[in-house]
C-alpha cells in the first residue's frame, strides 16, 4: 500500500448538509487539501471551517444535473489544479418524494442524473490518478432502501436510483481492489438537522430505535474510518448510520 505523502480529498455537495461537517473532519485527520463542490449555497463557511482545521481548501461550482461534458471538464480541471485526489466523498444526491402517480419523467431524470450519473462522473474524475498511485478511497452516500429493495411510499425513483448507485459502487469495489482502491457506501439515516453535532443530538429525541437524533459527526466518524489508510480490507461495504432505523416511518410519507 503506497499512501500519498500529501493526502487530498474531493467532497461533493459540501457547502451545506452533512458533507459540510465531514470536510473539516478530514482536515483535522491530516488531509493537506480538501476540495468541495457546491451548486447554489455559498461555500464560504465550509472553506473557512476547513482552513481553521488545518488544511488548504478550494471550491468548485458544479451542477450535477447539467451537461455531463461540462461537468467532466470542470472536475478534470479542478483535479489538475488541486489534486490528485486520493479520496472521494460523494455526498451529492437530490431527493424527490412523491407517489408514482405524481412523478414525471423530469423527476426520473433528476433522480438518476443527480444520484447515479453524478457518481459516475465523480468517479471518472478521480480514478485514473488513484490507479496510477496504487491507492484510493471512494465513499458514496446511499439510502436505507438501497442495499435490498424495500417498498417505502414515495420513494419509487429515489430508491431505484440509490439502489443503482449501490450496485455501481459495489461493482467498482471488486474491479478496483487490485489497484489498492476501496469503494464503500455510507447510509445516513433519517437525520433532519444536518448541522448539529453529537452533543446537541444527544439532547434531542429521535424516532429511531436509538431514540435520539443523528448528527453530522455520527456520519463523519464512519467516513473518517473508511478514508483511513489502514482500512484497505474494508471494501464493498454498505454501512448504515441510522440509530437502528431500518424502515420508513409516517414522516417519510408524502402528504395526501
Amino acid at each position: 500500500m503506497d499512501v500519498p505523502d500529501r493526502r487530498s480529498a474531493l467532497i461533493t455537495g459540501a457547502s451545506a448538509g452533512l458533507a459540510a461537517g465531514i470536510a473539516p473532519a478530514l482536515a483535522r485527520d491530516g488531509f493537506a487539501h480538501v476540495a468541495i463542490t457546491y451548486r447554489t449555497t455559498a461555500p464560504d463557511a465550509t472553506i473557512a471551517a476547513i482552513a481553521a482545521s488545518g488544511a488548504s481548501a478550494s471550491a468548485l461550482r458544479v451542477d450535477f444535473l447539467g451537461d455531463p461534458a461540462s461537468i467532466a471538464g470542470a472536475l478534470a480541471e479542478h483535479a489538475q489544479a488541486h489534486g490528485p485526489f486520493d479520496t472521494l466523498v460523494h455526498a451529492v444526491g437530490p431527493m424527490i418524494l412523491k407517489r408514482f402517480e405524481r412523478l414525471t419523467l423530469d423527476d426520473y431524470q433528476a433522480m438518476f442524473d443527480g444520484n447515479v450519473r453524478s457518481a459516475v462522473l465523480a468517479a471518472q474524475a478521480v480514478l485514473p490518478s488513484m490507479r496510477a498511485a496504487g491507492f484510493g478511497r471512494l465513499i458514496f452516500f446511499g439510502s436505507l432502501d438501497a442495499q435490498e429493495t424495500r417498498p417505502f411510499r414515495g420513494f419509487a425513483f429515489y430508491g431505484a436510483a440509490k439502489s443503482a448507485l449501490t450496485a455501481f459502487a459495489r461493482t467498482l469495489a471488486v474491479e478496483e481492489a487490485r489497484h489498492g482502491i476501496t469503494v464503500n457506501v455510507v447510509v445516513p439515516g433519517d437525520i433532519r438537522e444536518k448541522s448539529i453535532d453529537r452533543a446537541a443530538a444527544l439532547q434531542r429525541e429521535g424516532r429511531s430505535p436509538r431514540r435520539r437524533s443523528g448528527s453530522y459527526e455520527d456520519v463523519a466518524d464512519v467516513v473518517r474510518f473508511l478514508a483511513a489508510p489502514e482500512r484497505d480490507f474494508v471494501t464493498g461495504a454498505v454501512i448504515a448510520v441510522s440509530g437502528g432505523l431500518t424502515q420508513a416511518d409516517e414522516r417519510n410519507e408524502p402528504a395526501e
